[in-house]
Parts: structure tokens; sequence; C-alpha cells
């Protein structure tokens, strides 16, 4: 696919603007839909600690009853096992670890893990990390599958520069991971040609979507990966409240306009039989 070139959030139309929807909202009937949903930020406000961030109600039955008209797959950093205990829904797919990890639906026996190699690597980097941080009140050491998060929103300003280079040194130590930076979090993960974007590609062809009748939403820095490689085929809606270069071509302002758009998406695309 062709990567879309980056352009300003705020530069963007709305996708509930009804001239817009009229335009974006057809594609998803001329073949077989897939919607994929980042979590944090985008199903859910962003939260000050991770294990806070609970789907609503609402939302849930949203996908529910979404996951019987198309695929849908929660694509994510978080460890599959969080996901699946936050969202509660078997019919759902999940791609954990910026897409590293991927499960289908219960049942659907879709499974694939991009780096099971280097889990001795993310192992030792975790062990590294919590020395290392040890002491520094605020910083958060999250364990995932693939990576290690340190989340430092809880942080005294005053240490986000000991977290950081205490992040810097335990990569330096690890080059077969690299460091990534997110909303107020490190995260040291495997160095290797895969990211949320590989992995939607992957899951396009293996539930056999058309790539125009995709939907991508997202709000964080590694959607980025997946709106580029969607490109112009599909719809790339970026949730963003603050004005920052990207290469969605729709965009929403928080979660609660998502939910509008997940009322489109029900609208718009037939019940399966």
């Amino acid at each position: 696919m062709i990567a879309a070139p980056a352009c300003s959030t705020c530069a963007l139309p709305l996708a509930l603007d009804p001239h817009e929807a009229e335009r974006w909202l057809p594609r998803l009937t001329r073949g077989r839909a897939g919607v994929f949903l980042d979590y944090d930020g985008t199903l859910t406000p962003i939260v000050d600690r991770p294990e806070q961030a609970t789907l609503a109600a609402g939302t849930r039955d949203r996908l529910t009853r979404l996951a019987r008209r198309c695929p849908v797959t929660i694509v994510t950093g978080r460890d599959i096992a969080v996901m699946r205990e936050f969202v509660r829904l078997d019919q759902l797919g999940y791609a954990g670890c910026h897409g590293m990890d991927i499960d289908g639906p219960r049942g659907s026996g879709l499974r694939y893990e991009a780096a099971a190699n280097l889990l001795p690597e993310v192992d030792s980097a975790e062990r590294a990390l919590r020395a290392a941080l040890d002491g520094i009140g605020g910083a958060l050491v999250e364990r995932k599958r693939y990576s290690v998060s340190t989340h430092y929103r809880l942080a005294a300003p005053g240490d986000v520069a000991r977290i950081d280079a205490a992040v810097r040194d335990v990569a330096l130590d690890h080059p077969a991971l690299r460091r990534e930076g997110g909303k107020k979090v490190f995260e040291l993960r495997p160095d290797i040609d895969w990211d949320k974007g590989r992995a939607v590609e992957w899951l396009i062809e293996a539930l056999e979507i058309d790539p125009s009748a995709v939907v991508y939403i997202g709000d964080d820095v590694t959607d980025e990966d997946a709106f580029s490689h969607l490109g112009g085929a599909g719809v790339s809606i970026v949730v963003a409240s603050s004005d920052r270069p990207t290469a969605a071509r729709y965009r929403v302002r928080n979660p609660g306009e998502v939910i509008r758009v997940l009322d489109l998406l029900l609208e718009a695309l037939p019940a399966a039989p």
C-alpha cells in the first residue's frame, strides 16, 4: 500500500461531518469490511494508571453488535491478556504489543507472533529497568509479552530526566530492543521490521478483508504506522484534540466522538445472517 503524506490534524475533515460521512461510509459496503481500533485514548480516555482504563458498557455493546457485521480487531500497545480482561469480548480479534502478538477471535485458529525468539531479551530488560527505577516515585514499569513500558505520568517533573536516562541505559545494554516514545511513556520492544501497520496488513490478508473497506481509528504516534500503510485505501481516522502531523485522512476529537463513528458503522453495515 502507498503511504499517505503527513498533514496537520487540524487541517483534516471531521469524520462525523455529514457531508464527509456521505463520502467515506459507502466505501465500506463495496467489499468485506474490517474495523481496527486502538484502545487507550480511542475507546477509552487516557488515564493516569494503565489499570484504570476500563471499557464503558455502552461501548462494549456497540463492539458486540459491530462484530456481527464484520471482523473487529483491537490493535494496541498493551498485552493481549490485559486487553481480553478489559474488553471481555471473545468474538473480537486482538493485536497486542503494537501488533507483534496477534490472536484472532476465539475458535478462529488465527495466531501469529512476530518476535518469539526475542522474549528472553525482553525478560532481561524488564529486570534491569525494575532495578534501575527502584525508588523513583511515580515511575511505573509495565511488562507486556513483547515489550516493557515505563510510565512517568505520575512522576515528579524533576525525576523525568532520571527516568529517561535509565531507560536509555537499559536500551544500550539490549541492542536487540529499540526505544520508542508515547504519551508519558518510554517503551522497549524488539527492534524488528514490524509495527501496527504491518500487523493490519497481515490481518487484512488473513481475514480476506477488502483493503478499500478498512476503518482504522487511533490516537497514538504508533497508530501512524497503520495510517501510513493504509495510504489512500480504507478510512483512517486520528483521535486528536490538538494539532500534530498525521498520515490519517479524517479526524475526531475525543473517544466520545469515536463512539459516534461506531454508531455510523452500525447503521451502514448490514448484520451477518
